[in-house]
């Protein structure tokens, strides 16, 4: 399941979406039914039925969760269902692209919608062996939190991505997959570049505001981890780019607001009435003024295993299952290495933002306790690896 894109896509919030998007009405049908033109092309990990529930029209769509681009089967949308999965001619992003540029040409007699989720830089990282761009990975600096494995069990220690480095990781090989992945990140530059710049070729580039957002981040070795499983900073704050009319332009912001706001926020500029059920909030006295404040705090969640909350300062990570807590100044250490959690002096931080984060849980619908009654040991032990991937024995393998 890809919360990220149901929350998104949905405006509801992580602990009540529908895993399909089958149950409420989604916002680009809601742009639809306001009038506008809607195309998908790329990735779709929420089941085939919802995508023409959603879209008028999607091209080139990888209905799954990960794959090898280079050998991806594509689909398009046909009478209502996806026609039979084909390889794909080349790189599956290289696809996504193609298709998004052929929307933009095409003639418009009415405002469109148009949703590119691009499988990179998802791994895996392969690139066509002919783009330019590399990176030396000697030359690469390890992760500020760099530690060659997390000091207990987060719940999900063993998942995929987790068992793609052996324990302890080693510092070289995270400098080569970071070196594989800015690679990939730089081809998917390229790709986007491509598609803005067929806007900007297009007579839709003066009215036309384009949104540039992702998933998740990854560890990628941050507090001994490799992937998205986890609450730290580096896998959850993700990057969102607004642009076009009545935005202003060159401008940053520190304000925080969830995935499931931005298309809330696209409504709102739009003036496209969302779902009833959307119940993320628009932002765009903040993407108009940059300095108002969104959202004060913000909740987050992986599985039953972790919770988490943070505000402009402060960051609490609870790990209901072991009894362990983390606290972090984020504007003293924005890189949350050193836990303040076990402190007296900020005993009381500690249970305002336990306060806090039970409060918001139960008002967006959690139904898991933050406290267990007998909680399991927070020691861990890597399994025995085997393989030159080092691919944990007992490794979950599950689509991302």
């Amino acid at each position: 399941m890809n919360s990220s894109r149901n929350d998104s896509q949905s405006g509801r919030c992580l602990f009540r979406i529908d895993e399909k998007l089958l149950r409420d009405e989604t916002w680009p049908a809601a742009f639809g039914r306001a009038g506008y033109s809607t195309f998908l092309s790329g990735k779709w990990h929420n089941g085939e039925k919802s995508i023409a529930r959603s879209f008028q029209q999607a091209r080139g769509i990888f209905e799954g969760g990960m794959t090898n681009p280079l050998n991806a089967k594509l689909s398009d949308l046909k009478d209502g269902s996806l026609t039979p999965p084909q390889l794909a001619p080349k790189h599956a992003c290289e696809v996504f692209a193609d298709e998004a540029i052929r929307f933009l040409n095409e003639q418009h007699e009415r405002p469109f919608f148009c949703y590119v989720p691009f499988d990179a830089p998802h791994d895996p990282h392969v690139v066509p062996k002919d783009f330019p761009i590399r990176y030396d990975a000697d030359q690469i600096p390890l992760p500020p939190n760099f530690l060659p494995q997390h000091p207990w069990n987060n719940g999900e220690m063993t998942i995929r991505d987790e068992a793609l480095l052996r324990w302890p990781r080693q510092p070289e090989k995270i400098r080569e997959m970071i070196a594989d992945y800015y690679r990939y990140v730089s081809y998917l530059d390229a790709e986007i570049g491509r598609v803005l710049d067929a806007l900007e070729a297009s007579p839709h580039a003066k009215n036309t505001i384009v949104v540039f957002a992702a998933d998740s981040g990854v560890a990628r070795g941050s507090h001994g981890l490799i992937g998205k499983q986890n609450c730290y900073e580096h896998s959850l704050r993700v990057p969102l780019i607004m642009s076009g009319p009545g935005i202003p332009s060159g401008q940053r912001t520190n304000a925080m607001c969830y995935l499931f706001d931005v298309l809330p926020t696209l409504g709102k500029l739009c003036d496209v009435p969302g779902p009833t059920t959307s119940e993320g909030i628009e932002f765009t006295a903040t993407v108009k003024a940059p300095t108002h404040a969104a959202r004060p705090q913000l909740v987050l969640g992986y599985k039953s295993v972790q919770r988490a909350i943070r505000d402009d300062r402060w960051k609490l990570i609870r790990y209901p299952h072991i009894d362990k807590t983390q606290l972090f100044d984020l504007q003293a250490d924005p890189h949350e290495i050193t836990n303040l959690a076990d402190k007296p002096e900020h005993a009381s931080k500690v249970a305002d933002l336990m306060t806090r984060l039970e409060k918001d849980l139960t008002a967006f619908g959690d139904k898991h306790p933050l406290k267990v009654s007998n909680p399991e040991p927070a020691d861990w032990t890597p399994p025995v690896v085997k393989g030159k991937a080092g691919k944990a024995r007992n490794a979950k393998k599950k689509p991302a």
